[in-house]
């Protein structure tokens, strides 16, 4: 494009700008339905701040698969992701295709939370989560299914306590953290911790989320550019709004479980090396022998594949899959390549085993 045709682009812009404000303000302040997390779900266990969710399926029983699926979330933005809407709900999605779906919700944490450590949340919480889905179901066995710091947490849970898992299923999850190429891994080398966290308590959500938007600064903006082009159309302009629900909404994290995760992974890069100790347990990738199916997405910035692709030689496993998709962090979960080929190769992998 040659430089006057630059020119003439951005005048053409700035001329339809004020109809597109105009026509965003009126969508906007419209009657649009924006809510997220639909499928219906009971409230089976509590503990604390914590609870766990069971989907109701759309199978009949006797097509639904036998060994339960645990599903453990981030601690950092909420599990209504993988809900987002009918239709782009990955959720949805495994319950049609036969599985028996729990989720760790894990709430947001408050002052009184702030001694929490990883211990707490993947011996304690995880582990009485996973007692209760046996003891209530009859399954010895649950599958594991963590997405992203919640696949990391499944890791540690699954080296803990092997004979606890069936089939373990991370997607998204970083384990190696000495890379070069996850902006918000190279930040957090240098973080000061004393300093970050003193005075402060548990770590701000909002403070978090803008750690993440800054990694892409271009992305995010031009994400907001791209929106008036979409104002028009109210079904993309309602899933735009679940997706901006979904980011904005970002829990405290614990303080102790912070400073843990990153003085201890992000920092010592210590979990790959089965040098991580939680409680008086050291957590050695060896012990996890089930099956492994490790999905990660090619264009991942926030778990990119040089994180994700070295826990399949890591653990101690025969049977393990290592499938990399051409999406990014989010798209594994929502969008066509999710419900056509990512969550029918999971439920394929899963119902083989």
């Amino acid at each position: 494009m040659s430089y006057q045709e630059i020119i003439k682009s951005i005048e053409k812009d700035l001329k339809e700008f004020p109809q597109k404000l105009l026509q965003a303000t009126e969508v906007l302040t419209s009657d649009l339905d924006y809510r997220v997390a639909t499928t219906p779900t009971t409230v089976v266990y509590r503990e604390d701040k914590m609870r766990l969710l069971h989907y109701e399926s759309r199978a009949d029983r006797k097509d639904v698969h036998s060994t339960p699926v645990l599903m453990v979330y981030a601690l950092i933005n909420r599990h209504i992701m993988l809900d987002l809407e009918p239709g782009r709900s990955f959720i949805q999605n495994l319950l049609n295709e036969g599985l028996d779906v729990y989720l760790i919700d894990w709430g947001y944490p408050t002052g009184a939370d702030k001694y929490l450590n990883l211990d707490d949340y993947v011996n304690g919480y995880m582990d009485n989560v996973v007692q209760w889905i046996k003891s209530n179901t009859g399954s010895e066995q649950v599958n594991l299914m963590g997405i992203c710091m919640g696949g990391t947490f499944s890791v540690m849970y699954a080296a803990l306590h092997p004979e606890k898992i069936k089939n373990l299923i991370t997607l998204a999850t970083p384990t190696q953290f000495d890379i070069d190429d996850a902006g918000l891994f190279l930040w957090a080398r240098g973080f000061d911790l004393g300093k970050l966290t003193e005075g402060r308590g548990n770590l701000p959500g909002d403070l978090a989320n803008i750690l993440y938007l800054l990694v892409s600064p271009v992305a995010t903006v031009n994400k907001y550019v791209q929106f008036f082009d979409m104002v028009e159309d109210r079904k993309l302009v309602s899933t735009f709004l679940r997706m901006e629900k979904w980011i904005f909404d970002s829990p405290d994290m614990a303080a102790e479980a912070f400073k843990e995760w990153i003085r201890d992974l992000l920092q010592q890069n210590l979990l790959i090396q089965n040098r991580l100790v939680l409680g008086d347990q050291t957590v050695n990738l060896k012990n996890i022998t089930c099956p492994l199916l490790n999905v990660f997405g090619k264009n991942d910035y926030l778990a990119p594949p040089s994180s994700a692709k070295p826990l399949s030689k890591g653990v101690g496993a025969k049977d393990v899959t290592t499938l990399g998709v051409d999406t990014g962090h989010v798209g594994i979960f929502v969008g066509s390549t999710s419900y056509k080929t990512i969550i029918p190769k999971i439920v394929k992998w899963v119902k083989d085993r």
